[in-house]
């Protein structure tokens, strides 16, 4: 394998006029320089096209643009689109291996980011050669003006890191897109990404899990901007005073949670797909998630803690 292989960096934009630019100039700053950057629009409205065709011709053959569909499909069809461009562009473009790391328009990299990252993916791969591999990191919260709103978004959104095995990532993501590095290997296993994904990170973190291995490093690489325009922002974690009449309303609420329906048409989608190639414990969690779909919203909430005793 090549010492320093090339990273292919996959960047959907959307009205991002106001921040492109600055999240582009830190991706051409980066200390590790064996990169190329692919960028699809997803149907701006504002100067967005202007911005991307002034920097591909500034940088001609470090930034590409997405020569295939342009209409608007949202930021997990376009990712998933872009996966699969670059997936079939390898033999034209002489790569041994593809690299993929995903990119938001309106964040910050910090300038190690590639070369912190792809230091442990080589690392995994060297242990675990053949796997599919993600790795990710945590991030910087930080305002338009990129004041710091919180110096970790893990813990300031809560997350319990630890809980990345495949039965904890059935329920919940702990994977932020932008930070995500993933090989060859979960590329291939991942497409295509369906309908009934929740979004193209989770099913990444979803197939990494089952497949592969979740790499985290704790350190924040990524500054990670919260604005107005933001399709989905941190939101600050914050412990809730538990009373009796709180838990009734958890514990025998009527009201179905549509996030949980999410969830489990996410799980189904994933059995009908890999059901074969998995294990029983791992069966047995979509089985149950799968459960969260249509029932009363008492026993949506039983089936839930059941998958996440596994």
């Amino acid at each position: 394998m090549d010492k320093a292989p090339k990273i292919a960096i996959l960047l959907s934009t959307y009205n991002g006029a106001d921040f492109l630019a600055e999240q582009l100039d830190s991706l051409l700053s980066q200390t590790y320089s064996n990169f190329i950057i692919i960028i699809r629009d997803d149907g701006s409205t504002d100067s967005t096209k202007q911005i991307v065709s002034r920097y591909v011709d500034k940088n001609q053959g470090r930034i590409f643009r997405f020569s295939g569909r342009q209409t608007n499909v949202g930021p997990s069809e376009s990712f998933f689109l872009l996966i699969q461009y670059i997936m079939k562009e390898k033999e034209a473009l002489g790569w041994p291996h593809l690299y993929m790391m995903l990119c938001d328009q309106d964040d910050v990299w910090i300038e190690n980011k590639l070369e912190v990252q792809m230091t442990e993916m080589l690392f995994a791969e060297r242990k675990t050669p053949g796997r599919p591999i993600l790795i990710h990191s945590d991030l910087i919260v930080v305002d338009e003006e990129k004041s710091v709103i919180a110096e970790s978004f893990i813990k300031y959104q809560g997350l319990e890191i630890k809980r990345n095995k495949f039965t904890n990532i059935v329920l919940s993501n702990l994977v932020t897109g932008c930070t995500a590095l993933f090989n060859e290997d979960l590329a291939r296993r991942v497409l295509p990404i369906p309908g009934k994904a929740i979004m193209h990170d989770w099913w990444l973190a979803l197939t990494a899990a089952a497949f592969g291995q979740i790499v985290f490093i704790d350190l924040p690489l990524v500054k990670y901007r919260q604005h107005a325009n933001n399709t989905i922002g941190a939101k600050e974690f914050k412990t809730i005073q538990v009373s009796s009449d709180t838990i009734s309303l958890r514990l025998f609420g009527f009201r179905r949670n549509r996030h949980l329906v999410d969830v489990a048409e996410q799980a189904i989608e994933f059995q009908n797909r890999f059901g074969k190639s998995l294990n029983s414990n791992q069966k047995l969690c979509l089985r149950i998630s799968s459960q969260m779909k249509s029932c009363h919203g008492v026993f949506q909430r039983i089936f839930y803690r059941l998958a996440r005793l596994l």
